[in-house]
């Protein structure tokens, strides 16, 4: 026995074991694939604001009807999946982004602005089910001491996603001359119709090659064992599930849900008005040339998810998003007052400090909820419909003053994740939530 004074080494606990390997794998490539649908949603607002003739808020709408479908199906696909298990679930929500993908190209052909609403509301349904099951499922593929950890390493892949995504969308469908509203006003009715009907069409490409990605994805997942794992708890919390207790008795859930609305409502908010930022900052730049800045955006929020999953090894998950969160708070800081060049950097470099946020506080979010995990995990989803609010916020501030006095929306966000990280993230139970068992989906 070793003496009160030795030190005993603590080696870190793995991000996974062996057996669960492959089904790590599968689940991490959903999060990569997804991004695309999320992230492909900041190259359609410029696209559809020069295609309809939008204003900021008009253009926001393309986040409140995605986000809002993700808002109303996280619900009922955690009620679902506490009785069909997680492969099911997944195989259901790949079937509906695959729909609604393949919704875009009726919709390119027609022309309108509400079917192109339509498609996106019906992928986002299709997503909510991804995340419902992917992100509670990542985190007991393994010891929990090392939950957090694990699905940021997961989640890094869809922060690869979100940094193609851009150049995708800038070589799919950011693509032709930008005529400006001057322009537009000296041409005919017949050339405005036709060239919006062109701007609108430049969409069909990768949404196609979206829903043929969902079908492999799904094929791969269907032929492969996938075990459903079941979430136990101790004698208390068990007891609780079954005498209909609500997950609203364990306050921190209620703290990151709220922390994560607050946490999406900015991300989303940011990265769908880079472009018009830059635009705005630096007059006369071209859309075209401000996707860079996207793409900048992006690559920090990519490179910040592997760090940050790196340094979990080290520095507690809820310090280091304390950290991040004053980051956030110093970069939008710098977008506010700041003149020129120098905002757009700033708002390129939020990026990285989001990078993080979401995993983190998923993961602190559900952390000791047992057999209540699918429950407040798709509480933690529809949490997510802070992307459809603070985005349409931001567009009516920007278009009554100018789009960077509307980034004091975000700035308000910051604050209350930061406290969410410095202490609203302490569970007040005891119960833990382990692996008791593996059953065929």
């Amino acid at each position: 026995m070793s003496s009160p004074s030795q030190s005993v080494p603590v080696t870190p606990a793995p991000i996974t074991e062996r057996r669960f390997l492959v089904p790590f794998v599968l689940i991490t490539s959903l999060f990569f694939l997804w991004a695309f649908g999320v992230n492909l949603n900041d190259i359609l607002i410029p696209r559809f604001k020069l295609a309809f003739g939008l204003t900021d808020f008009q253009s926001s709408f393309i986040q409140v009807a995605f986000f809002g479908g993700y808002c109303l199906a996280a619900f009922p696909a955690g009620k679902l999946m506490e009785r069909i298990g997680y492969k099911r679930g997944i195989l259901l929500g790949l079937l509906l982004c695959t729909a609604g993908a393949l919704l875009f190209l009726p919709a390119a052909s027609i022309g309108l602005y509400a079917f192109f609403l339509i498609a996106l509301f019906v992928m986002a349904c299709g997503q909510s089910f991804l995340e419902v099951a992917a992100n509670p499922y990542v985190t007991v593929l393994g010891p929990s001491a090392s939950a957090e950890r694990r699905l940021n390493f997961a989640q890094s892949f869809n922060a690869v996603g979100a940094t193609l995504s851009p150049l995708l969308g800038r070589a799919l469908i950011l693509t032709g001359v930008e005529y400006t509203p001057a322009q537009l006003a000296l041409m005919s009715a017949g050339e405005v119709q036709a060239y919006r009907a062109a701007q609108a069409a430049t969409v069909k490409a990768p949404y196609l090659l979206m829903a043929g990605i969902f079908i492999a994805v799904a094929a791969a997942i269907y032929s492969t064992h996938l075990p459903d794992l079941i979430e136990e708890a101790d004698s208390s919390s068990a007891a609780k599930l079954h005498s209909g207790a609500s997950v609203f008795s364990h306050p921190h859930l209620v703290k990151g849900v709220i922390a994560q609305f607050f946490y999406v409502g900015a991300q989303v908010g940011v990265a769908s008005f880079v472009i018009r930022f830059a635009q705005h900052t630096v007059p006369g730049m071209t859309a075209a040339i401000a996707a860079y800045y996207l793409l900048g955006h992006q690559i920090g929020f990519m490179t910040g998810r592997f760090a940050g999953s790196g340094l979990m090894k080290i520095v507690p998950p809820p310090c280091l998003l304390s950290i991040f969160a004053l980051g956030c708070l110093a970069s939008v800081s710098v977008a506010l007052l700041a003149n020129g060049i120098v905002p757009v950097w700033a708002v390129v470099l939020i990026g990285f400090f989001h990078s993080i946020m979401f995993p983190t506080i998923f993961a602190l979010g559900i952390k000791n909820l047992g057999p209540l995990t699918k429950r407040g995990s798709s509480l933690m989803v529809m949490a997510i419909i802070g992307g459809a609010i603070f985005p349409a916020i931001m567009g009516r501030i920007s278009d009554a003053t100018n789009i960077q006095t509307a980034f004091i929306v975000p700035l308000i966000c910051y604050v209350y994740i930061l406290y969410f990280g410095l202490a609203g993230y302490k569970p007040s139970g005891t119960s833990d939530i382990r692996q008791v068992g593996a059953q065929r989906a």
